[in-house]
């Protein structure tokens, strides 16, 4: 069996690349890339795809069964490059694709669950076996800010107290291996996040402990926490989009309690302790 991984150099996909080599022979595997050479240090063959461009898509997709689906990072670009993906697997005889989706990506607040949804349904069309991965947030989201708030005295954000159910990349990468490499997953959509959820005050808490201080979260309306990133250098579309995000958190969209991720990984999720010792230890 083939089994294929889009977007392989990016950090997910570099991470379950790792860990099916450490289920099946690297011979198995196959890196769907922009650029063949970034991969070389994978240990899989490599090949070139481009969501966009559905000639080379064709030819990535030759011989592969089993397709892991990452969501593309072209946020307004997604529906039609993962249409492309879907459409070249269907004329690629295809057998599985297992797609990263959004949690709760039907009922989410959040700006980017649209295209999700789209292309979830365009998966449930295709006639292709399909299993839906709705990824929660990832912890390393959060992992830039840990640094600067021990530096500055204080956390920030807009989310108020919306509990955070995040889990690692490592975490929601074994979960998709789990599901290419299992039986009984066709049809399904998991709802995936970490086991135990947090908000901003118990992650500054917990910043606070390492730091030996008082690190408060400070708790700021959307447009002045937005105001606040643009001043740190990010460009505008991706300030605005983070406070909304951090303000679709306030509403309960990263919140799950389901335990499936820890169900399909067979452990615990990653504690945000954890994480936050690492990264600053790092």
């Amino acid at each position: 069996m083939t089994i294929a991984i889009t977007g392989a150099t990016g950090q997910l996909g570099r991470i379950v690349v790792d860990r099916l080599k450490q289920k099946v022979p690297a011979a198995d595997i196959v890196a769907l890339v922009r650029s063949p050479e970034k991969a070389a240090d994978l240990g899989v063959a490599a090949r070139a795809a481009d969501y966009a461009d559905p000639t080379s898509l064709d030819a990535a997709l030759a011989g592969v069964q089993t397709l892991l689906l990452i969501s593309s990072s072209e946020v307004g670009q997604r529906i039609a490059q993962h249409r492309n993906v879907i459409d070249a697997a269907r004329r690629a005889g295809v057998q599985r694709i297992a797609y990263t989706s959004l949690l709760h990506a039907d009922r989410s607040p959040l700006s980017l669950a649209d295209e999700h949804v789209a292309t979830e349904k365009l998966l449930k069309e295709s006639g292709i076996a399909y299993t839906v991965l709705r990824n929660g947030w990832y912890t390393e989201n959060y992992a830039g800010s840990f640094g600067g708030a021990v530096a500055h005295g204080a956390l920030v954000g807009c989310s108020g107290n919306g509990r955070i159910s995040s889990a690692t990349r490592e975490d929601y990468a074994e979960a998709a291996v789990a599901v290419l490499m299992g039986a009984g997953h066709e049809g399904k959509t998991y709802e995936l996040a970490g086991d135990t959820a947090w908000t901003m005050a118990d992650l500054a808490a917990l910043l606070s402990r390492h730091a030996g201080r008082d690190i408060p979260y400070n708790d700021l309306p959307q447009a002045e926490y937005a105001a606040v990133l643009k001043q740190l250098g990010l460009p505008d579309f991706l300030a605005e989009g983070i406070a909304s995000w951090d303000v679709g958190a306030s509403q309960g969209a990263l919140f799950d309690d389901g335990r499936v991720l820890s169900t399909l990984i067979g452990r615990p999720t990653t504690p945000l302790a954890a994480s936050v010792d690492a990264t600053l230890k790092a």
